[in-house]
């Protein structure tokens, strides 16, 4: 991913971002393969260097990550398209104006340890059930006692170590705060939930 320096991102800025969002596409290369295997999938984060997450046994993923236990998992959010006439420069052409577009991303490489014990599954799905359903009526995952138990062996869970981040918030970062702010303003008019979420980046990063 090509990150310029007026689009790269600080840790406290990615983290913060990341701390809302919970689904992106788990990346699995293996070794001498035509192409990954790509897997979208829920996560959790701990904010700091680890990520857990569960699939279903059938999954592709697990023989590359058999061959080689390295992974991407990447999250894309707030993108929109800017049309040719908006990001023309001030006084510029509009007829060869370019477009472009916004959008914020992470991603994660990481050391991948995949995890069959019984035991450790079940706090993996805790933890997700801690996470995303709050409050929930559902009882701990009980992975001596059925119906955990016959399910149990359908899922494997991963444990991802965070080796390295790549971070990118491309929001005009390399034009000029005015053009920006015009910008920010013909988003607000168009005003699609990502739009929104767009010109708050745009003029926060200002």
């Amino acid at each position: 991913m090509l990150v310029h320096p007026w689009d790269s991102a600080e840790d406290d800025e990615w983290r913060a971002w990341l701390a809302g969002r919970d689904f992106g596409q788990l990346i699995a290369g293996g070794r001498d393969r035509d192409l990954p295997v790509v897997v979208p999938t829920h996560f959790v984060f701990d904010g700091e260097r680890t990520v857990w997450l569960h699939l279903a046994r059938p999954n592709p993923v697990w023989e590359p990550l058999e061959e080689r236990p390295r992974a991407l998992l990447t999250v894309i959010d707030d993108y929109t398209y800017i049309p040719s006439d908006w990001n023309t420069a001030p006084g510029g052409a509009v007829e060869r104006g370019v477009p472009t577009s916004y959008y914020a991303t992470v991603q994660l490489a990481c050391d991948v340890r995949v995890v069959d014990d019984p035991a450790e599954k079940a706090a993996i799905l805790d933890r997700q059930l801690a996470h995303f359903e709050p409050g929930s009526a559902r009882l701990p995952v009980a992975a001596e006692e059925d119906p955990d138990r016959r399910l149990m062996p359908g899922i494997r869970g991963l444990e991802l170590t965070v080796t390295g981040v790549r971070a990118k918030f491309k929001y005009g970062g390399n034009k000029d705060a005015a053009h920006v702010r015009e910008i920010a303003g013909r988003l607000e008019e168009r005003g699609t939930r990502a739009d929104i979420a767009a010109r708050q980046h745009a003029l926060r990063r200002r």
